[in-house]
C-alpha cells in the first residue's frame, strides 16, 4: 500500500517521534524511506546561517543511518527553497505515498515555523500526511546509562543471559534521540535501541 514514505526533518532531537513513526510504517509495508531536509530561502532565508546546509545534510544522514540499521532502503535529499513547497514538490516528483512529519521544530520561533510548514503540507498534499507532536526533552544523555538500560532489557528478554556477561561491541551512540547499543551474546549480535526520552527499549537487529 505504501511503497515510498517521506520524512522531512529539521535535524532537531525532537524529530525522533516522526522518524520513529516513519520507520515503523516503512518496515510494516517494506517501503523505501525518503529523508528530506530543506534549507529555507525566500521569506525565511534571513533566519539561516552558514551552518544551515551542513546541518541539513547531517539531519538526513541520521535518518539514513537509523533506517539502514533497520534494514530499510533509504533515499536522502537536501533542497533549498520555501520548505512546504519543496516538500510537496519532492513528494510529487518521487511518487511519495505518505508523508510523516512533526508539528514543531526546535524551540521558540522554530516551533512556529515548523508548525506552519506542517499545516501547509497537510492542507496542500495529495497523499496522506501523518503528523507527530515533537519534543526536545532528552532525559537520557549519558552513554553509560543507555548501556546499562540496554543490558538489563536484553537480559530480561533472553532466558539464561546475565546483563554483566554481555559484551559491548562499540560505544553507544545517539541518533535522533535514540541510543543505539550494540551488544554481543554467545550466539548473536544484538542492537538495542534505547529511547532517550522515555527509556523504553527495543531490539532492532539480531544476527545469528
Amino acid at each position: 500500500m505504501y511503497q515510498d514514505v517521506l520524512i522531512p526533518t529539521d535535524g532537531s532531537d525532537g524529530t525522533r517521534q516522526s522518524i520513529s513513526h516513519g520507520l515503523t510504517i516503512a518496515d510494516r509495508f517494506d517501503a523505501t524511506i525518503h529523508a528530506l531536509s530543506v534549507v529555507p530561502e525566500g521569506p525565511l532565508g534571513t533566519l539561516q546561517n552558514d551552518a544551515a546546509t551542513p546541518a541539513a545534510y547531517r539531519a538526513v544522514e541520521r535518518i539514513e543511518s537509523e533506517a539502514t540499521r533497520e534494514g530499510l532502503e533509504t533515499v536522502t535529499a537536501v533542497e533549498r527553497g520555501v520548505p512546504h513547497e519543496e516538500i510537496l514538490e519532492y513528494a510529487d516528483e518521487h511518487d511519495i505515498d505518505m508523508i510523516v512529519m512533526g508539528t514543531q521544530g526546535r524551540t521558540g520561533l522554530d516551533r512556529v515555523l515548523v508548525g506552519s510548514v506542517t499545516e501547509r503540507v497537510v492542507r496542500m498534499a495529495d497523499v496522506p500526511v501523518v503528523t507527530v507532536r515533537l519534543t526536545d526533552d532528552i532525559r537520557i544523555e549519558d552513554a553509560e546509562e543507555a548501556e546499562k538500560i540496554a543490558r538489563e532489557a536484553l537480559a530480561a528478554e533472553e532466558t539464561g543471559i546475565d546483563a554483566g556477561d554481555l559484551t559491548v561491541l562499540e560505544d553507544p551512540h545517539r541518533t535522533s534521540a535514540s541510543w543505539i547499543v550494540p551488544l554481543e551474546t554467545d550466539s548473536k549480535t544484538v542492537h538495542v535501541h534505547v529511547d532517550a526520552l522515555t527509556g523504553e527499549t527495543r531490539v532492532a537487529r539480531r544476527d545469528s
